[in-house]
């Protein structure tokens, strides 16, 4: 059973969810009077679905109506594999281990449409009970109710490397990272494009991460409760995920977390591609992917930001771990021209690391030595490669000592790392993992293979202008503090001119206001045991230390009161004024 636990007062909470505003239920006896009493006959959902569990239990419960339908696959009308693979090749970049191209068409392109056009026939037909189901069962009638079988992305991942699971109309790759590659840059975009053109006619949906529960919850429900959020707060469920550099602050403080691992090299606190939305009614929790908020509360969430990124939610929070693990790889990101023109997306990722914790002699790397020779470091890159040699870093880019609190500015084409001994909470703008590695000590990934490196790639985005003082000048936050009252503070940490996205902290002793002015704010407790969150709405929730929250434009304002004994500090981001209708 999917069940709730709470976490006490102070401890991280691994399972966040939000108050449902209707019923959640897992009997598949009421789910199918639901669907005979509203004669829905499409059963649509995203790759990874067991549809031979939720098909063979739906299928039993009709019995009791003295019915029994016939159920048809819809990947029955699917394109031959051949014709899908040929279709989509332009998108997945070659022989490029990493890197494709966001998919533009729709999810019909998969289909057969003389196939498509016959099931439309049979369903119309109402001489016969068919229930047509599967990923694009919606496009057999663009009218008709339906129900919905959503999967996290963090359990198709978890599916996927179990051999469980493969892309859509395909079952021949066996790399897990091929399969990754094509969910995200084709099967996710068109499954996604679908999901977001059907939700207002979704009659019920359905979460299958249980092997052997079916929680779900009336569409109606869900899109009330998706407005709830919309006008005062959400949590995304966290996902945690182990790295060749990986450390263990976060196995070490955060409650319920797995310890079986290895290490953690992140923790992905906010981000639309990978993390869900869990909803909870009494014992019962229904995970949503998180993008659906955005399909039906876009205008509400991002408020004045709407305009420029629509359905996109701008703004990722997620750690990086290095205590007692390894270096990050000496990386780079891309421009907006080159992340639009080579791979379809709006925006770029442009980063900020914020000091979370650290300890001993950590470091940062960021930008280069102030006599930088560009070919010389290139060359030196390219022989490391090739030889699997060693280079001496310290030759190329500046280090700095890390501080605690402080906050390093990494917009696109910064050359940068993060050491060892280093909990750094990353804020970066949303895109995929989109990270050109140049150098990656020389060693290899968990796998045992050499991680791949992006060195043509990433010369073709680096700024070598970004060396010497100029680091210290425009790439070190400068912290200018404004004194709210007697016990709270704002602390402006400018970002650099490039990044859209500016970050501020409130240190407060007993509680603060803050208004939204119609912007999105997402936050952490970055120093304390617990803040106590309530709405204009009057909603309250409390959250722990690290948890990562978000505040809708639309909630207008909100008060943080601290629960802990010492100072709190609570870091907030958000869309700059001047970046909102930016395109």
């Amino acid at each position: 059973m999917h069940t709730t636990k709470d976490s006490g007062i102070g401890q991280y909470n691994i399972m966040p969810a939000f108050p449902a505003t209707g019923e959640i239920s897992s009997a598949f006896q009421k789910l199918v009077r639901v669907l005979h009493d509203n004669n829905i006959r499409i059963i649509d959902g995203f790759v990874g679905v067991d549809w031979e569990f939720v098909i063979g239990e739906i299928s039993k419960e009709f019995e009791i109506y003295d019915i029994k339908p016939r159920f048809i696959a819809i990947d029955e009308a699917l394109l031959s594999e051949e014709i899908i693979n040929n279709q989509l090749a332009p998108y997945l970049g070659g022989n490029d281990p990493l890197f494709g191209k966001k998919y533009p068409l729709p999810l019909s392109s998969y289909f057969n449409a003389e196939k498509l056009a016959k099931f439309h026939d049979m369903l119309a037909n109402n001489q016969e009970c068919i229930i047509f189901y599967g990923p694009g069962a919606a496009l057999l009638d663009n009218q008709a109710s339906i129900m919905y079988v959503d999967l996290p992305k963090s359990v198709l991942i978890q599916r996927m490397r179990a051999g469980k699971a493969w892309n859509l109309g395909c079952s021949n790759s066996k790399d897990p990272k091929q399969i990754y590659k094509r969910y995200y840059f084709v099967d996710w975009q068109a499954l996604n494009s679908h999901k977001n053109s059907i939700l207002s006619r979704i009659e019920i949906m359905a979460d299958q991460q249980s092997d052997n529960t079916l929680p779900w919850i009336k569409g109606s429900d869900l899109r009330q409760t998706l407005h709830q959020m919309s006008v005062n707060y959400f949590r995304v469920k966290p996902t945690f995920e182990s790295g060749v550099w990986g450390g263990q602050w976060m196995k070490d403080h955060l409650t319920g977390i797995d310890q079986s691992a290895k290490n953690y090299a992140w923790s992905f606190e906010m981000i639309v591609p990978e993390n869900g939305l869990s909803l909870k009614f009494n014992d019962l929790l229904l995970e949503i992917s998180f993008d659906q908020l955005m399909f039906t509360e876009s205008k509400n969430i991002l408020g004045l930001a709407e305009p420029r990124f629509g359905v996109d939610f701008p703004i990722r929070f997620n750690f990086l771990d290095t205590f007692d693990g390894g270096n990050l790889s000496i990386q780079c990101h891309p421009s907006p021209k080159y992340a639009k023109s080579q791979f379809g997306e709006n925006f770029t990722q442009d980063e900020t690391y914020y000091i979370v914790d650290r300890k001993g002699d950590a470091q940062v790397y960021l930008g280069f030595q102030d006599d930088i020779n560009k070919d010389e470091f290139q060359s030196a890159l390219e022989h490391s490669f090739k030889t699997g040699e060693a280079i001496e870093v310290d030759q190329y880019i500046q280090k700095f000592e890390s501080k605690k609190h402080d906050l390093y500015l990494i917009p696109h084409g910064t050359v940068h790392s993060s050491g060892i001994d280093n909990l750094v909470l990353e804020i970066s703008a949303t895109p995929y993992n989109f990270t050109f590695k140049m150098y990656d000590w020389v060693r290899p990934d968990l796998d045992g293979k050499p991680r791949p490196l992006n060195i043509d790639r990433a010369f073709d985005n680096l700024n070598f202008e970004r060396k010497g003082q100029v680091v210290n000048d425009t790439l070190i936050a400068k912290p200018v503090s404004h004194k709210i009252d007697n016990q709270s503070t704002k602390v402006h940490l400018a970002t650099h001119e490039d990044h859209f996205y500016d970050v501020v902290r409130y240190d407060f002793d007993q509680e603060v206001t803050i208004e939204t002015k119609n912007q999105c704010h997402i936050l952490m407790l970055v120093e304390g045991e617990a803040v106590e969150l309530t709405t204009a709405n009057g909603m309250r929730e409390v959250f722990n230390y690290v948890e990562t929250f978000a505040i809708p434009a639309a909630t207008g304002s909100y008060i943080l009161r601290n629960l802990g004994k010492q100072p709190a500090k609570v870091i907030q981001s958000y869309v700059k004024d001047s970046k909102c209708n930016q395109f």
